[in-house]
């Protein structure tokens, strides 16, 4: 009877010694979650202030060139280039710039909570709180919800930003020119691309990988030089090819023994139109490496226009001010919000014996259960 009730005793403290140890592992788990996101309020300005700028321009940079620059630098003049920059950069910041600079220092924000919650801190961590953490970062960041007014200041902001022409000294406009030509390069290259695609392999490509044209490729190729030819005689054409320009390429085409389809000629030309607008924009940019001393003096008496330049200037400025403002509010609001949903998610878990049963698993608690039930099935049978 004695050795029966010394054995319930050592298999009832195995149990409570299990119990214990996932109480232990759970604590373990939130003291390393907490350290890790306090981490969080000590990445630099510096870095804060690269990402979001980063990750802004990639997100707005399609809008940017394709409904604000291309329009108004397709138009006849200065002035109406100047009306109508003015007229669709008020009319991103009213509706998407705001939100989208938001949107952007949300998931800088989540990216960075999740590297320093998340990533490995050498080869023998335990993974035994993976789910765990993983669990606390989805909840906290479901909590967690961006200042109301942010929006509404940072469209302010950004309003005065971009009405804002004044390039005080000639790095700005060098910093403006080399942005531009950035800009302008990597669309040339997206339009060469496209291009390459539609036309099909060159030559020397057909020749040394034994690959050939599709038929609609061949058609799109004909199109093309039928099309650069028009090109070549007015280098000033405008975007878009009239009614009557389209019916002379097919006839020309079919004269050749080319059926083509009215629609296939004037995509085909919106790419060669961009190609050339691109380079000449491009060269350009060249010609105003001087212009800082006559945008001085707004550009009078003198053949040189640059505010093409400006508006970059002003773009990329508006950019810079913005990723400063996210990053204030990052720094001295959203990290520290979210840091206490953190806090009150852990709390929640601690109280709640079956998440922890959950989410605290591996190997190791596999066999304290393992042995748990051992632990009850001898108790049983001792007693039986």
């Amino acid at each position: 009877m004695k050795e029966k009730n010394f054995l319930s005793v050592r298999f009832q403290m195995g149990h409570n010694y299990i119990s214990e140890e996932r109480n232990e592992l759970f604590e373990k788990a939130k003291n390393e979650i907490l350290d890790e996101v306090i981490t969080l309020s000590q990445v630099t300005p510096k870095h804060w202030q690269a990402i979001l700028q980063k990750k802004l321009w990639e997100r707005v940079h399609t809008h940017v060139i394709e409904n604000i620059y291309l329009p108004a630098a397709q138009t006849l003049d200065t002035g109406t280039f100047n009306t109508t920059v003015d007229i669709k950069l008020k009319q991103w910041t009213d509706k998407q710039l705001p939100r989208k600079a938001l949107e952007v220092a949300w998931e800088a924000l989540q990216e960075e909570f999740t590297r320093y919650v998340s990533e490995q801190k050498g080869k023998d961590q335990d993974d035994i709180f993976d789910r765990l953490k993983e669990a606390v970062k989805e909840e906290s960041i479901k909590r967690h919800k961006w200042n109301e007014q942010a929006e509404d200041s940072l469209r302010v902001i950004q309003h005065n930003a971009l009405e804002d022409r004044s390039i005080s000294d000639k790095p700005q406009w060098d910093a403006a020119i080399q942005f531009m030509e950035e800009t302008l390069h990597a669309r040339m290259k997206d339009t060469e691309s496209v291009i390459r695609d539609m036309v099909g392999p060159g030559w020397k490509e057909r020749w040394t990988h034994w690959t050939s044209r599709t038929p609609d490729q061949h058609v799109h190729n004909e199109t093309k030089k039928e099309l650069e030819r028009m090109l070549k005689l007015h280098e000033d054409h405008t975007a878009y090819l009239a009614n009557d320009e389209v019916t002379t390429v097919r006839k020309n085409l079919e004269a050749r023994g080319v059926e083509v389809d009215p629609n296939l000629i004037k995509d085909t030309w919106h790419q060669l139109y961009r190609r050339n607008f691109l380079q000449r924009a491009i060269s350009h940019c060249n010609l105003c490496r001087r212009g800082f001393h006559y945008y001085q003096r707004d550009f009078q008496d003198s053949e040189l226009d640059c505010h093409d330049v400006v508006l970059f200037w002003r773009i990329q400025r508006t950019l810079a001010i913005t990723a400063n403002t996210l990053r204030q509010q990052l720094t001295n609001t959203e990290v520290r919000r979210l840091e206490k949903n953190v806090k009150e998610v852990l709390e929640d878990f601690a109280e709640d014996s079956e998440k922890k049963g959950q989410l605290i698993t591996g190997r190791r608690v596999q066999l304290a259960e393992d042995l748990s039930e051992l632990s009850l099935q001898m108790k049983r049978s001792i007693a039986n």
